[in-house]
């Protein structure tokens, strides 16, 4: 009993908002290439010039395919030092990406279960099925930063300079929504 109650705290908590920023979230604009802190339907801040997958963005995203998965994503989990800096991770692939790769056929019935197992147990999906993952929000790191001004350069991730990193950090908690449109 104890387990299942456990279990679905911590499915609650990565499924709602923070209840701190309960009306924060977070739109990624991949034509624009900015990102947007959202307080409900008010702007709190913009960043601009971020850098996206190297081949753009797509529902449809596979592993190794360089794109940027559009949706709705939560912050599952955030590596404080990472080679990009800092490392906010989406919990991608999400029921609705794994939903449409299974009736799409890129992904089999037991890859879909497994994701959706991970979901209803209240865990981060599986990193490592044929839809990618490791997908975030991060910084440059020690890149170059002419590199990030002039392409998108990303595996799929969403990337800011290290210092609108600094910036942006405070509104990224664990369950803040991210729109990737």
């Amino acid at each position: 009993m104890y387990r299942k109650l456990l279990i679905l705290i911590v499915f609650l908590f990565f499924s709602l908002p923070s209840s701190a920023h309960q009306d924060i979230w977070i739109n990624v604009d991949t034509e624009n290439l900015t990102l947007a802190v959202m307080n409900g339907e008010a702007i709190e801040v913009v960043f601009d010039n971020i850098a996206i997958g190297r081949f753009g963005a797509s529902k449809a995203r596979m592993k190794n395919d360089d794109r940027t998965p559009l949706g709705s994503f939560r912050i599952g989990w955030i590596k404080e030092k990472s080679q990009y800096y800092r490392f906010y991770g989406f919990n991608y692939p999400t029921r609705e990406v794994a939903d449409l790769a299974l009736a799409e056929n890129r992904i089999d019935k037991d890859t879909w279960q497994t994701i959706i197992n991970a979901i209803e147990a209240g865990r981060i999906p599986p990193q490592n099925t044929p839809l990618g993952g490791y997908l975030g929000i991060h910084g440059i790191g020690k890149g170059d930063r002419k590199v990030h001004e002039q392409f998108n350069w990303t595996n799929g991730c969403i990337a800011l300079t290290n210092e609108q990193l600094d910036k942006l950090s405070k509104w990224l908690k664990p369950g803040v929504l991210v729109e990737i449109r």
